[in-house]
């Protein structure tokens, strides 16, 4: 009982949290200005977005169910469809984890620099601080995975107060001063600009996999990996469509459009600056929050890539609580490089470079997911659905970060050839 414990600490309750705490990082406190511009367009998108993002993890819960000891849904991939379709998958997905927990880390520092300006004096000294954020973090995570998903919930529940508190705004506003939200002129629907929108509004679901993602370490995984999946998309959703839309209809467009933090901005105007501070500081906890849920993907992903034998046996190294070790510091190694970087004279937009890629990489990660349902035959309607939702989403992505994509993908050719091909092959001989 105790190993099951230990192996497996994650109840529903935390599972639901790292997803919400996957889902819900910074990018919410940045999204409605992003889809300001797009009026009604964009409040649309919305109630295509979430749907989508909803029916994609249906898929996948459901093939996490119909296979409750895999590893994870890269297994069952590479099982479905083959072990080179789950490493190119797999591979491509984990450095988009990678350079997605780079932005993340300094998206945090930023935030915290609203309270310590010393933080961003110079770009020196921004990645300095977000590297050590990760790796206090992965300290953390290799502590065991509990302590990391304790952390989860907490950072979880604190990130959502400040989303609350928006709500609660919105719904006095709604009671006091309903005409509000119809005197700002919005852009009317525009058929030509959904695609765009629906892309931008689909970018801020892309996390609910998480529970999937490390079903090796959920209680009951072919029970609670679905409940928390759809529980964490559904809230996520919810908050995001109530908030998005209701500051872009209770602001002047414009002025949401310009700003970088609306969020902030939002509560400043009703609530005063004060308030204004208290929300970039619950910022800076749910980047913290989103940052340590991903630090445990980054290992737990190809710890279970490693043990179905879709990575090298070196990656599935663990330490005495079961933590992927190797795993997590070579990835965190890699997040300090990339972050450094950008702090070099002409690499300043070598983080943004690489957040392009990661939308794109987790949507081909969802693209596969519902090909091995179409192959394994698990609601197969469904899984259809999603090859051309994920498809869509491609597509709006632009040409520039699918060809990239695309590129990150065949980097994984040479590590299945000289890597992974003949570990597979003569692990199937011996048995």
């Amino acid at each position: 009982m105790t190993d099951n414990t230990q192996q497996r600490p994650f109840g529903v309750w935390t599972a639901t949290a790292l997803v919400v705490g996957g889902m819900i990082g910074a990018g919410i406190y940045v999204q409605p200005a992003q889809l300001a511009p797009f009026g009604w367009t964009g409040a649309i998108a919305w109630l295509v977005a979430i749907p989508a993002a909803m029916l994609l993890a249906y898929v996948l819960t459901k093939l996490t169910q119909a296979r409750p000891n895999a590893t994870g849904v890269v297994e069952i991939v590479g099982d479905a469809l083959g072990p080179l379709p789950g490493v190119l998958v797999g591979w491509s997905y984990w450095i988009a984890v990678l350079a997605a927990n780079a932005i993340i880390a300094v998206t945090a520092v930023r935030y915290a620099a609203s309270f310590f300006p010393v933080l961003t004096s110079s770009q020196l000294a921004t990645a300095l601080a977000a590297t050590a954020l990760v790796w206090a973090l992965t300290g953390l995570n290799l502590g065991g995975a509990r302590g990391a998903g304790r952390f989860q919930v907490a950072t979880t529940a604190l990130k959502l107060l400040p989303l609350a508190a928006v709500v609660v705004i919105l719904i006095g506003l709604a009671v006091t001063e309903p005409a509000r939200f119809g005197s700002n002129e919005q852009v009317p629907f525009a058929a030509d600009q959904f695609t765009t929108a629906l892309t931008l509004a689909f970018f801020p679901m892309v996390g609910f996999e998480a529970a999937s993602l490390a079903a090796e370490r959920v209680k009951d995984p072919a029970r609670n990996v679905m409940r928390a999946t759809l529980w964490g998309a559904a809230l996520t959703g919810l908050f995001y469509v109530i908030i998005s839309n209701g500051i872009v209809f209770a602001l002047p467009p414009a002025q949401v459009a310009s700003s970088d933090a609306p969020i902030a901005m939002f509560v400043e105007s009703f609530w005063g600056h004060g308030a204004s501070l208290i929300v970039a500081a619950f910022a800076a906890i749910s980047a913290i929050g989103c940052l340590n849920g991903w630090v445990l993907m980054q290992g737990e992903l190809p710890l279970g890539m490693a043990r179905s034998g879709l990575l090298p046996k070196v990656l599935s190294r663990t330490n005495a609580r079961d933590v992927p070790t190797v795993a997590i510091i070579l990835a965190s190694t890699f997040i300090s490089l990339l972050i450094l970087s950008g702090a070099i004279p002409g690499l300043t937009g070598m983080l943004t470079f690489m957040l392009q890629l990661t939308t794109a990489a987790s949507v081909w990660f969802y693209a596969a997911a519902c090909l091995a349902a179409i192959k394994l035959n698990v609601i197969r309607p469904a899984a259809w659905v999603g090859v051309g939702v994920s498809a869509w989403v491609l597509w709006g992505c632009g040409a520039e970060a699918l060809l990239l994509s695309i590129a990150l993908l065949l980097t994984a050719v040479p590590l299945y050839f000289f890597a992974v091909r003949r570990p597979v092959n003569s692990a199937k001989s011996s048995e």
